[in-house]
């Protein structure tokens, strides 16, 4: 595990940047996650993504500090990890108080609000990954009451490679999904939109570094391979998916949409909040190279999720939405993601900056920590009451999902993701 705590961590700095000093910030000093913008208001075309670092309510345009020559966030997020920490460390010391570029800097700032943010960076390949123990047993259960868990589960990183020309930034809304779907009672298949429409509560895993094919990532290099996490949501159309997923698993159920957060949280600062990564007493241990003492002792990622649900009706009413759900990356995974790259790659499959890699539904064990509506209805047979009456099952036309996520610690400066929003829209046919 390469990311170890430095000056840049020091709680008790203070950016120039006033709004960084807000204790309810996600971006305060000792976060810098990086992300792509441009003036808001342009079309697509009027001017290329920028790199930009979020500080306070500010994006700091890294090309305008002179720090680095290019635009190219993969070019970036490809360099090693020493030349990433050297990174963070002059933004540190440049975003600090007192310190001799406030006056140059400040010219390269931009408020949040003034900018479109993208893509955090061009995804190359999106592989989906099944991490989520709680949530694999939850949904196992209501196929397999009896062994809710295959055999492999507990072996293998289960994963399958979905399609990354549908993956949208947060704030960009999509239409239900249309499709096959048949019903247990109906002897022949329909075509129509999807009437269950769920979210998934994910973190997505950036690759930093790729590696040549034919040459594994070994679990003590990978995490060396990863830049940073953010927030996902792989949406999914549970009918579509209950249709078609025997015997080569998801397609046109999950590829319609889904949505990721524009910042990504840097390893590095992601070091505060990491701890110790235990299996459930009695599972077995991952076989050798899915296994070193770094990946026991500090192979978790402490980072709590939120799921929120804004309905149309709710949005109306001029409120912000209602908590359907809480949990917390590193008590929902089986697998950490130093395991997943190390697994990714050990038959030689080559991975290059930008790749994307879900975690799957981060669900916990405990009531109101499910990570999808499938658990949160029992699959539609316990419809959820929200606050203002209004009942779902699965997610209706104008609903709007937020997923946030935060990692608090005592001794550190909390840290957050901003939001990964999105709006389901009524479908095109």
């Amino acid at each position: 595990m390469s990311a170890t705590c430095d000056e840049t961590h020091d709680p008790g700095l203070q950016s120039w940047v006033t709004t960084a000093n807000d204790p309810d910030t996600d971006f305060p000093i000792q976060n810098l996650p990086f992300g792509r913008f441009r003036p808001a208001g342009g079309q697509d075309g009027d001017s290329e993504w920028r790199i930009g670092v979020a500080i306070g309510d500010q994006v700091l345009d890294l090309q305008a500090t002179g720090l680095v020559a290019s635009t190219d966030m993969k070019a970036l997020m490809s360099t090693a990890p020493a030349a990433r920490r050297a990174l963070r460390l002059k933004l540190s010391q440049g975003l600090r108080e007192g310190s001799a570029t406030e006056a140059s800097w400040r010219n390269a700032l931009s408020p949040m609000a003034a900018v479109t943010m993208g893509l955090p960076c061009e995804i190359g390949d999106y592989t989906d990954f099944y991490v989520g123990l709680h949530h694999a047993i939850a949904v196992g259960k209501q196929f397999r009451p009896d062994n809710p868990l295959l055999p492999n589960y507990q072996w293998v990183p289960i994963g399958y490679h979905g399609r990354s020309s549908t993956i949208n930034v947060s704030g960009t809304d999509f239409p239900r999904p249309v499709g096959q779907r048949r019903g247990e009672d109906d002897k022949h298949p329909a075509f129509g939109p999807s009437a269950r429409v769920d979210l998934e509560l994910e973190v997505g895993v950036f690759i930093g570094q790729g590696n040549e094919q034919g040459r594994p990532i070994t679990i003590g290099d990978a995490e060396d391979h990863v830049f940073g996490i953010a927030l996902f949501n792989d949406w999914s159309a549970r009918d579509l998916q209950a249709w078609e997923y025997q015997p080569l698993g998801p397609f046109l159920s999950k590829n319609f949409a889904s949505t990721v957060s524009p910042w990504i949280v840097t390893m590095e600062a992601l070091a505060p909040f990491r701890s110790a990564f235990e299996r459930p007493a009695g599972d077995p241990e991952p076989l050798p190279y899915l296994d070193s003492q770094a990946n026991r002792a500090q192979g978790a990622i402490d980072i709590g999720l939120e799921v929120w649900l804004q309905t149309a009706r709710m949005r109306a009413a001029g409120s912000s939405g209602q908590r359907l759900s809480q949990s917390n990356f590193a008590s929902a995974a089986y697998w950490t993601v130093a395991q997943l790259v190390a697994h990714h790659t050990v038959n030689g499959c080559s991975l290059r900056s930008g790749d994307l890699f879900g975690s799957g539904t981060l669900s916990g064990a405990a009531p109101g920590q499910e990570g999808s509506m499938l658990e949160m209805s029992l699959g539609g047979k316990r419809p959820i009451t929200l606050d203002n009456g209004e009942t779902r099952s699965f997610l209706e036309d104008g609903d709007a999902i937020v997923l946030r996520g935060r990692c608090q610690r005592d001794g550190a400066r909390s840290i957050g993701f901003g939001t990964c929003r999105a709006t389901v829209l009524p479908a095109l046919t």
